[in-house]
């Protein structure tokens, strides 16, 4: 099994204050062959003008991770929560029963830029929750987001992990799902992907690669700073 998604087929809306691409159907944008790989729901990749953002909105029984690229976001939820998350820093909100919030950019002079994923919980009706922390790379392949907060990263209900993928250029990292899915996402960058199968992509910033069970591959970074999220997640959600 193979999924890819480039980054120039993503569904793409610009309101002059968000621009904004999806990788997977969301709002005004519907593609049916695009409704998320396993568990793996919405990444958005979301450019926010300066003094711009999300007025107060309701969420429920989501997952919702915020991993911010460039400036930061003011963050306010029913929750009496009130946080500025800054560059580099991860966000989860699991809106659970239900969880009213806003989010601005912080910033009246400069851009904002994140990415916005949402992953499906494993159970639903849940106390919403909210937590947000930097986690420093401490290894090419570090845990961001897991189910069990293992190495000081996050906690999501769900039975996935999210990892930071980190190389400079010509250096190399393996990957593999087992018996699990696996879903790529470049954050900056290029890469040279070989599948076990002996077959190469090459791959952007933007760019996605989902892959089933059992699946060994190998990413080649091409480019100094290169970054991406991988998504280790249930095969069958």
């Amino acid at each position: 099994m193979k999924y890819y998604r480039g980054a120039q087929q993503r569904g793409h809306v610009n309101f002059d204050w968000l621009d904004s691409y999806h990788t997977f159907s969301f709002g005004n944008y519907y593609a049916p062959q695009h409704m998320g790989f396993s568990a793996l729901r919405v990444i958005n990749d979301d450019t926010v003008a300066p003094g711009a953002g999300f007025a107060t909105h309701a969420h429920r029984d989501m997952e919702i991770i915020s991993y911010i690229l460039e400036g930061e976001i003011e963050h306010k939820d029913s929750m009496g929560n009130h946080f500025v998350v800054k560059q580099d820093e991860v966000q989860i909100m699991s809106a659970g029963t239900g969880i009213t919030h806003s989010e601005y950019n912080g910033s009246e002079t400069s851009r904002l830029k994140f990415l916005q994923i949402w992953v499906q919980p494993n159970v639903r009706g849940l106390k919403p929750g909210y937590q947000q922390k930097a986690i420093p790379q401490s290894a090419p392949l570090t845990a961001l987001v897991t189910a069990d907060g293992r190495n000081g990263s996050l906690i999501m209900h769900q039975d996935a992990s999210i990892y930071r993928v980190k190389l400079s250029a010509e250096k190399a990292q393996g990957l593999s799902t087992e018996n699990r899915f696996g879903y790529l996402h470049i954050v900056r960058g290029e890469a040279a992907m070989q599948l076990e199968s002996n077959e190469n992509y090459n791959l952007v910033n933007g760019d996605g690669f989902g892959v089933g069970e059992n699946t060994d591959l190998t990413i080649l970074s091409k480019s100094d700073n290169f970054e991406a999220l991988w998504f280790d997640l249930p095969p069958h959600d």
